[in-house]
């Protein structure tokens, strides 16, 4: 059914031929100038591209359908028929696509008014964000031994992660250069292609000695690359590798939470908090361009402190412990 939203649907009117190229060139334009103007990342583009394939899709299906001069009406048709196989989250997504790409025809003199300017986006729950408490890190951490090439690849890996509260794409990414021992500095270009510099602590520092002198170079082979992790054949790791590295620790561990790669993440930024570093200091360590982005963690640390404080408190320890 995906593959459909690509297809044309024979048509004999030269007026839709003419509409349904028109579309076309639009959205191919549009997607241009996200990739090269506002340099969106590879998956966001395939969703932004899904998203408008399916408006296109929906077009070619209605003949009387004018995306030029769309009304309220027409927009509530294409809701309901969204809403046939996508759930709030999906419509809500898919409509902020669309109002962005009518904007953009706007900037262009294509059209003089944002017919999606007036649809509200249906309110979705917000995202609880999952993390793992210190001592959950820890037992992650601790699972993983010490004793191979590979092993000493995965602890530095891990520690890093989380150490660094860096991205996947960032870890995968990072190279014998961009580690600057002497400052425990590591330099690296991260989410919208933006330089960015993080410190490493001592304890990951120290794991990431350990496996570029005595495992690295046994896992290299005969590849020769600057990249830091290197999978079982030498070369890059991937996402997909170290996904698959994860799922073994993760049930290595017996920590019953969905352990995924940006926990490590939201974990880091979450304790920072915890442990009294202000907001503006962990926006600038995760490398958001806005500080709404990093607010989001205050909830958690909020409920920490709650905890904290009715656990730890002198009037209320002795009611929290009956």
């Amino acid at each position: 059914m995906k593959d459909d939203y690509f297809k044309y649907r024979p048509d004999n009117n030269n007026k839709n031929i003419k509409r349904n190229l028109e579309i076309d060139k639009h959205i191919s334009e549009y997607i241009e100038y996200l990739r090269f103007e506002k340099l969106l990342l590879k998956n966001t583009l395939t969703a932004y591209e899904s998203d408008l394939a399916k408006f296109r899709y929906y077009i070619l299906q209605n003949p009387d359908f004018n995306y030029r001069s769309i009304k309220k009406p027409q927009i509530v048709g294409f809701l309901k028929y969204l809403y046939k196989s996508h759930n709030d989250v999906s419509v809500s997504r898919i409509l902020s696509t669309l109002r962005g790409f009518y904007n953009f025809l706007i900037r262009h003199r294509i059209l003089e008014e944002n017919p999606m300017s007036s649809i509200k986006n249906p309110r979705t729950p917000k995202k609880i964000i999952e993390i793992l408490d210190q001592q959950e890190v820890n037992k992650f951490l601790e699972s993983i031994p010490v004793s191979t090439p590979l092993d000493l690849r995965d602890r530095a890996m891990f520690e890093l992660l989380y150490g660094c509260g860096l991205r996947v794409s960032e870890l995968t990414g990072l190279k014998r250069g961009d580690i600057n021992y002497e400052e425990n500095l590591v330099m690296f270009t991260g989410k919208g292609k933006k330089e960015r510099i993080t410190p490493i602590g001592n304890t990951a520092i120290g794991y990431l000695k350990r496996y570029l002198s005595s495992g690295r170079g046994k896992i290299e082979k005969e590849i020769k690359t600057d990249y830091i992790f290197l999978n079982t054949r030498g070369g890059k790791l991937s996402r997909q590798g170290l996904w698959k590295i994860l799922k073994k620790y993760a049930k290595k561990s017996g920590i019953e939470k969905n352990i995924h790669p940006h926990i490590f993440r939201h974990s880091f930024a979450t304790h920072l908090l915890q442990r009294g570093a202000d907001l503006r200091t962990v926006q600038l360590l995760l490398g958001h361009s806005s500080i709404s982005t990093t607010e989001v963690y205050t909830n958690l640390s909020k409920e920490y402190l709650k905890d904290a404080y009715f656990k730890f408190h002198p009037r209320e320890k002795a009611a929290y412990n009956e």
